[in-house]
């Protein structure tokens, strides 16, 4: 596979951190004049733009979350002036309001380059068809795989979400090699496909890019083997830039961040420390060629680890590992800390699941229950009552045995669980309600 960048990808570590190094004294001095959130967090804890000499006192300055977001909406955080961003973009928000994203034309080439980086990395090239099923609109993912795929010279079918009968029918009638939307959204089109009974490999695709949520290898193995193409995950988040941060190469062995625009730390979601290389933690990213709207260490709640190993491919930048989920999406059962990514794992390798699942969360009296409600095939679902009960008892234990915690799973007909063509929603947590 190609390397979009090589200059950047493939730089020595000595001469990155000094790029990086630079890059990041002249953004911190540009927060602190352009931006009044940051001028008043630096005042306060002491801290002068000059203070920052070397890579590790980056760990001196504080973070960003998305409350200091919140609490600057929509344009206060922006650090030039309106008419100088081209493009908004904005995050839906939890809570309340959204989150607010600005782009110069500067960012907006940076981007595009950088959604370039990952997509050659996965083997796009300027020979491919790209069919964006992801949602034109506020949401980052379309346009930035967008404009990726165009820096490339590939073409691309700004298809849009949902309507997946006319996605097929666009797929095979426009020959596209190259689909783009989320892992769910790729295993909802496997199965129309199966009901429609057209054989994948009649179709044209060879690979697909799917971000804007966590999957697990096994539900990658099964989109592979359904879809008949090579799946690679992406990493981004609206508030630093949108798709774009990180991307696997043909070798899967992790995402590579594209340390020439972010500086990657792991801390304790806790105690907020940084960890060491190696230790699984909360991802905090500092953005450092951004123009509209620069992030100082923004905790992106993502839980991950980074190897910094050179890879095969020879890029030498820090890898991630696919997220295990988040830590405000963490679910605490009896005190046990539980992933959704966790179950999604078991479910796909017990035959007869199927990767369509959803976790139930209550309280009840003084303890908190799990269900797992999981499809299951046909065949399973109609088995008789004794069979159901082995299955059901089988893979309540493989998931206690994983998580270590006991389960309830209810087993529900085929189709009987929401699909999402956008993010799948996977946990209902009525103790909040």
């Amino acid at each position: 596979m190609g390397i979009w960048d090589r200059e950047h990808e493939c730089m020595p570590r000595e001469e990155l951190e000094q790029l990086q190094l630079e890059r990041l004294q002249a953004t911190i001095h540009r927060v602190y004049k352009n931006v009044t959130c940051y001028r008043n967090k630096f005042n306060d804890q002491g801290i002068n733009p000059d203070d920052i000499q070397s890579l590790t006192d980056l760990a001196n300055l504080p973070f960003t979350t998305k409350e200091d977001l919140r609490l600057n909406y929509p344009y206060g955080m922006f650090a030039v002036p309106l008419r100088e961003v081209v493009r908004i973009h904005s995050s839906s928000g939890t809570t309340g309001k959204p989150t607010v994203v600005g782009y110069t034309k500067n960012d907006i080439k940076t981007w595009s380059n950088l959604v370039a980086r990952f997509m050659t990395a996965a083997g796009v090239t300027h020979d491919d068809v790209v069919q964006v099923a992801f949602g034109y609109g506020m949401f980052t993912g379309a346009f930035g795989l967008h404009y990726g795929a165009e820096a490339i010279g590939a073409s691309v079918i700004p298809m849009g979400g949902g309507n997946t009968e006319k996605q097929i029918m666009i797929m095979q009638d426009y020959r596209s090699s190259v689909l783009v939307c989320t892992p769910s959204y790729a295993i909802t089109i496997a199965d129309r496909l199966e009901k429609l009974g057209i054989d994948p490999k009649g179709l044209s695709l060879k690979v697909g890019l799917f971000g804007g949520e966590p999957w697990s290898e096994p539900m990658r193995s099964e989109i592979e083997s359904r879809l008949s193409i090579s799946a690679t995950d992406n990493y981004g988040l609206s508030e630093i830039i949108g798709p774009g941060v990180a991307g696997e190469c043909s070798h899967k062995c992790g995402m590579h961040i594209f340390e020439d625009a972010f500086i990657p730390e792991i801390i304790d979601p806790e105690t907020c420390e940084v960890l060491p290389p190696g230790s699984t933690g909360e991802l905090v990213i500092t953005t450092l060629s951004k123009e509209a709207f620069p992030m100082i260490r923004y905790r992106t709640r993502d839980i991950t680890s980074l190897v910094y190993d050179t890879c095969e491919c020879g890029r030498t930048i820090v890898r991630m590992k696919k997220t295990m989920g988040r830590s405000d999406d963490m679910l605490i059962i009896k005190g046990v800390n539980v992933y959704p990514s966790q179950i999604e794992e078991v479910l796909i390798a017990i035959e007869g699941c199927e990767p369509h699942y959803q976790l139930i969360v209550e309280r009840k009296g003084a303890l908190d229950s799990l269900e797992v409600q999981i499809e299951v095939t046909e065949n399973i679902f109609f088995d008789e009552m004794k069979l159901q009960r082995a299955f059901l008892e089988r893979v309540e234990r493989r998931i206690e045995s994983i998580i270590g915690v006991g389960v309830f799973v209810r087993l529900v007909e085929p189709n009987s669980i929401p699909r999402y063509e956008g993010k799948a929603s996977r946990v209902i947590d009525k103790r909040l309600i």
